[in-house]
């Protein structure tokens, strides 16, 4: 993706200034979802996503988050494509609010109703969020680029002992679904986490 203030390829993203800077490029982008352009952020366990997500809402505005947590299940962990499609997809590419049910982890039942508007930018953040089934409706697709040992050393100091067996069973069905349907192939943008914040740079999929 090149900057559309520059013509140049993108500028890190260290501080407000280069935030701003990505967001003006995601909001240069042509809706790709309805009257939506659908941002995703993708990357490992524990890579920090949901993180990186929030600051970028932040500087968007408040951009709507979708996060695929709340679509998966205990016995579903990446078996919400259909769900995300009727409840997320079709309403936000008819300009309508979507509301869908959000899992709760420990009840392990689909305990509320959530909303998101058609708004200009909706981010989508969490693994598998670029996906082979997502990637038609997407502007952008960003990457968070840390190792996976990495990301899954940082979300099992996260979590606890108590989630051990949790991330045992995760770390498998994580293995089978990047093998099957890699994602950071197809990203536009790779967000680095620095000491002093993140670095956006190019990503294997180059410019749309």
């Amino acid at each position: 993706m090149k900057d559309p203030t520059t013509g140049g390829t993108p500028a890190p993203l260290d501080g407000p200034s280069s935030l701003d800077a990505l967001v003006r490029r995601l909001e240069a982008l042509p809706p790709s979802l309805g009257p939506v352009r659908l941002v995703a952020v993708d990357g490992h366990a524990g890579s920090g996503k949901t993180t990186f997500a929030g600051r970028l809402s932040a500087a968007l505005g408040g951009a709507p988050v979708l996060h695929l947590d709340d679509l998966a299940t205990h016995e579903e962990l990446f078996a919400w494509t259909g769900r995300l499609r009727e409840q997320v997809l079709d309403p936000l590419g008819r300009g309508e609010t979507a509301r869908y049910g959000a899992y709760d982890w420990v009840a392990r039942r689909f305990a509320r109703t959530k909303e998101i508007g058609p708004a200009p930018v909706v981010l989508v953040e969490g693994v598998g969020a670029g996906r082979r089934a997502l990637r038609p409706y997407l502007s952008c697709l960003l990457w968070m680029e840390l190792p996976r040992d990495d990301s899954w050393e940082r979300g099992q100091l996260r979590d606890g002992p108590g989630l051990s067996g949790f991330w045992d069973g995760w770390m498998r069905a994580e293995r089978a679904h990047f093998a099957a349907d890699p994602s950071r192939p197809y990203a536009e943008l790779l967000v680095f986490s620095r000491d002093q914040g993140y670095e956006v740079l190019p990503g294997p999929a180059g410019p749309r």
